[in-house]
Parts: structure tokens; sequence; C-alpha cells
């Protein structure tokens, strides 16, 4: 059914606009990676730029759906609140240069459009707080534009942010409505999409436009359609423009280093390593950061504000790029890329394609020290923090970065059950051969990775994990948040709460005491081995007498136990 035009920019122009990019990527995505050579010939812009919407968008429907569980359907957020969660999950869910930027791009406009407090100053208001029209519109991409070339090092033309400050200036001569202003903006980009190659010679050589900018005219098509109730016909090139027929799939190609927008290294290789991360500090901890980071390598984007970051770069040492992280504050969701021997950063003519391996397992985990431990048993993850569940592109892209012919998916979240499964249809359509584990929690993941065998056949691989995990009865203790009717009783904010396989079974006050009267039910129905993760905030202690105790009383009973870090709950059990 097609949805009603948008008359000016309020909380459903956001969602509405959000849904019409992810679905405009998603067809363009494979044509935008095709046509990926700068800063680095990779073919993943358009992969990134659909992960970066992706999370965004799901940010926002997450808002929606919080206001209508809270005052019924059809309540909807504030204009504020959902630019405001739009961006957001940009910033968290941004990757590489290009969604890095588009992170910035969203911010930026969101700074203008929520018109609050929280406007830096020299930030310019759209003024309304119910909606934005027209004028305020014009502001936001104005200030959106302006905003991404700070966030970049080096700026260069011939890039996405070319093409935003064409949109921009497009979109102040523009006047009328939000649908003006946004088909203004769109047919700038377009044009100045063209002219890319005339801006940069790599682009040119390849006889293709920017992939990052392409990627923005997709973007500003889908706001032409949340506004006009109609997508433009080329989200394109102009019909005869400069580079006609460009999209044909582009061989990855040396000398092609630098950055969305950024100069350093273009031409003559580049550093080996991509590193990325959320980072948690303060603005001048955050500027002493880009210094550093600028020493040690290129293609620089840092964007954010309010304490939280995403920084990109690309370096030899990214052990270095990571230490600068942990000085400025706290960096977390690390993401380090090598971009290996024959690359897209050597000499010497066209990459070899890596051999792809039988068999890998690729599973969500809840905390960093879970995620080293699963990496140190040979699965590829992903990395779930407390309120940021990944989307079903970022489960489908660790699958293809698994690099296998099979893989094995475990989601270690009932609530991820669909969303893994989404994923697991994208991989599949790829020609992998997946199969779904519906791992409810991370002691159940470990227990199928400790049967894993990539020897045997898949089928018969599959089902022992799958008869580990179903064998191991999990559990967990948290904090209440709030009052709430539970299966044990009713529990006040700040309760200590223990839940056997998703009820909750226990309501005390003392961690450590509600810990192991849930331990002891757990183990009335027998067990072998129990597994005891620790959050990050947990004392050692809790665990010392959650160990003591299995001594005690069941002498056939080896525990092990493993710190999980920031992994929403203080404690995991796992009882097989």
């Amino acid at each position: 059914m097609a949805q009603v035009p948008q008359t000016f920019f309020d909380a459903l122009a956001v969602r509405t606009w959000c849904g019409h990019a992810l679905r405009a990527l998603g067809r363009a995505r494979e044509e935008i990676d095709a046509i990926n050579v700068y800063p680095v010939a990779d073919g993943d812009t358009g992969t990134n730029l659909y992960l970066t919407v992706e999370s965004a968008a799901a940010a926002v429907e997450a808002v929606f759906s919080g206001y209508e569980a809270g005052a019924g359907e059809g309540a909807r957020p504030t204009p504020a609140e959902a630019v405001r969660a739009m961006a957001h999950g940009a910033l968290i869910g941004a990757r590489g240069n290009s969604g890095t930027i588009l992170a910035q791009l969203l911010r930026g406009m969101a700074q203008v459009l929520a018109a609050s407090d929280e406007t830096p100053v020299g930030a310019p208001a759209a003024g309304d707080t119910d909606h934005a029209d027209g004028p305020g519109l014009q502001l936001a991409l104005r200030h959106a534009a302006d905003s991404a070339r700070q966030a970049v090092a080096h700026p260069v033309e011939g890039t996405v942010l070319s093409v935003a400050s064409a949109a921009a200036d497009a979109a102040e001569g523009a006047a009328g409505d939000c649908g003006a202003v946004a088909r203004a903006a769109y047919e700038g980009a377009r044009a100045a999409l063209a002219a890319t190659p005339r801006q940069l010679a790599v682009l040119e050589r390849a006889g293709v436009v920017d992939a990052g900018g392409r990627g923005l005219v997709v973007v500003l098509a889908a706001l032409v359609e949340t506004f006009t109730g109609e997508a433009p016909g080329d989200a394109g090139l102009p019909q005869g423009g400069p580079v006609e027929e460009t999209y044909a799939r582009v061989e990855p190609m040396s000398g092609s280093a630098g950055a969305e927008g950024c100069a350093d290294g273009a031409g003559q290789g580049g550093p080996a390593f991509e590193v990325i991360y959320l980072l948690e500090a303060g603005d001048a901890a955050v500027a002493r950061l880009r210094d550093r980071l600028d020493a040690l390598g290129d293609s620089l984007v840092v964007v954010g504000g309010d304490g939280l970051w995403n920084v990109h770069v690309h370096v030899d040492d990214a052990g270095a790029a990571v230490e600068a992280g942990v000085e400025a504050g706290r960096p977390y969701r690390i993401r380090i890329t090598h971009f290996g021997l024959g690359d897209v950063h050597t000499g010497g003519g066209e990459r070899t394609p890596r051999e792809r391996v039988q068999r890998a397992v690729v599973a969500v985990v809840p905390g960093e020290g879970l995620a080293g431990l699963y990496t140190e048993a040979g699965a590829t993850t992903v990395l779930a923090r407390p309120g940021e569940p990944p989307a079903s592109g970022e489960l489908a892209e660790a699958v293809r970065r698994a690099h296998a012919r099979e893989v094995v998916l475990l989601p270690n979240d009932a609530e991820l059950r669909h969303t893994a499964a989404a994923a697991a249809e994208q991989a599949r359509a790829d020609g992998i051969r997946v199969a779904l584990i519906p791992t409810r929690s991370a002691v159940q993941g470990i227990a199928a990775l400790a049967v894993h065998e990539p020897g045997r056949r898949f089928d018969e691989d599959v089902v022992s994990m799958t008869s580990a995990a179903g064998a191991t009865r999990y559990a967990e203790v948290a904090v209440a948040e709030h009052q709430s009717w539970t299966m044990a009783g009713i529990c006040q904010a700040g309760d200590v709460l223990g839940l056997i396989d998703g009820d909750v079974a226990v309501i005390g006050s003392d961690v450590t005491a509600t810990a192991e009267t849930v331990l002891e039910r757990m183990l009335q129905a027998g067990g072998e081995l129990v597994t005891i993760v620790l959050g990050e905030e947990t004392p050692e202690a809790v665990a010392d007498r959650l160990e003591a105790r299995v001594r005690e009383a069941y002498l056939a009973v080896d525990t092990v136990v493993y710190r999980g870090g920031r992994q929403g709950a203080l404690l995991l059990i796992g009882v097989e």
C-alpha cells in the first residue's frame, strides 16, 4: 500500500524517509559496490551505506515502538526524539568511510531539526519543535554538509563531500515546501555526482562516478519520495552525462588508497589495516586523538559528539590506533580489517580471490570478554551491546565475512531468532549454506561451539551442536529497572532478579544470594558442567562463592568461569 506523502519534516517523515532509503539502498547496493574504486577498491561502499541506514531505521522504529507500547497505537515520538534516534542509530552502526560520513550528515541534520537545547553553538535551528518546513530543511542540509567536511581530516573534491555540498547549495536556492527543497537537493547532488570523475583522477581512469556520492543520491531520492510520494525516475546520473554506462563491475585496482573525502596516500598504495571503533570520550580528548591518529595513518574520519564518537582510520599499526583510543576514553565495538597482501593497497595487478574455507561459525555475543573467547575458538563474532541488538544486515555481512561455503549461525538470544533467520536467507541468496541453531543465551552458544567439528559432515555437525545447546539450561542474574509483575511475584526497581530459561524465578536483594539460589534450582535437575560468565561490574567474589558451593554439594560437577565484559546481565549461568 502506497504511503501518504509527508508535508512537513516531522517524526513520521523521519520514519518514512528511513524506510524508503533502506529499501532503495538495498536495491542499489550491488551496483554501488561494483563502482567502488575510491578510497580503496574493496567493493563494499553500497553494503556499508545499507548497514548504516539499517541501524538508523532500527533506532527510529524502536522509539516509535516504545511510544506505541506505552501510550497505545498511534502514539508518536516528538520530531526531536525521532531525528536524534536516527542520528544515534547511524552513529553506532556506521560502517566504512562512506557510512561514517553519512552518519555525520544525518547527525548534522538532526542538530538542526531537533531545534533543542543540545544544538551546538553555531548550528542553526529549524525553529519549530513540532516539525520543520522547507526553510528548516534547507538549514538542516547546509549544516549537514558543513559538519561532514569538518569530520574528515583532509577533505577532497570529487567525493561524497562534494555531492553533499552541492545538494545543500541547490537546496538553498529553492523556494517552497519540503518537497521542493528535497527535489532541488536531489537534482544538485545528481549533477555533482556526474562531475566527480572530472574532479578525481582515479574515478576518471576507472570510468565511474564516486560510489559514496552515488549512495547519497539514492538517500536524497528517498527524501524526495517521502515528501512527494514519487521516487525520481533515475536516482543516478543525468542521461547523456559524462560517464554513461559506468555501472559494470569494476575489478579491484591498485593505487586507490586514501579516504572517502581524504587525499592521504592516494595513488601509491596505503596502510595495511582499517580500524573502526565507537569511543566514549570528551571533546578535548577527541581533539588530541584526531592529531595522534592523523600522524599514524590516513582516511581519518571522526564523527559524533556529546560523549559518543565513531572513529575510522587506515593505519599500519592497528594496535597503536586502538591504544590511542584507550588513552582518549573507552573504545568498544572495535573492528580491525586487514587489507592483506596482494589486495587493494598493493601494486602488481589484480587481486587473487581468497579461497573460501569449508565451514565457519558466526555468533552474536553480548560482551567483549565473550567475543574474545568465541574468537579464540574460531568463531566470527558480532558484538551486541545492551540495548543495541544487531540488525539482519549486520549478521548477513558477518556471515559473508566468514568467507565459508557453510556457516553455522548462533544468535544467542531468543529475541534475535527472527533477525538471524532473515540474515540467513540473505546469505543463502549469495550461495552460502547456512544453518541457524536457535541458541537463546551465550552459554548455550559456548556449549554448541565446544562440540563443533569442521571435519565431519555439515548436517552431523549441526545436529551435534544443536543437541549440546539444547541440553544446556541457561540463567542470568540482573537488576530490575522498574516495578513489574513476574512469574515469581512483583519486583521493585533495584531488586535482583534471577531468570531461569528466560523466566523470572527468584527475586532477591543480594547478587550472591540470588545467584546461589538460581544455581541450586538449576542443579536439582542434574548437571555435569557449570559455566559462569561474570559481567563487567560483578565482583570475583560472586564466582568464588558459587564455585565453592558446587564443590561442597556437587562433587561430580565441574565449574568454569569467564569474564564477559559489558554484557548487560550481572551474571550468566549455564548448566550442561
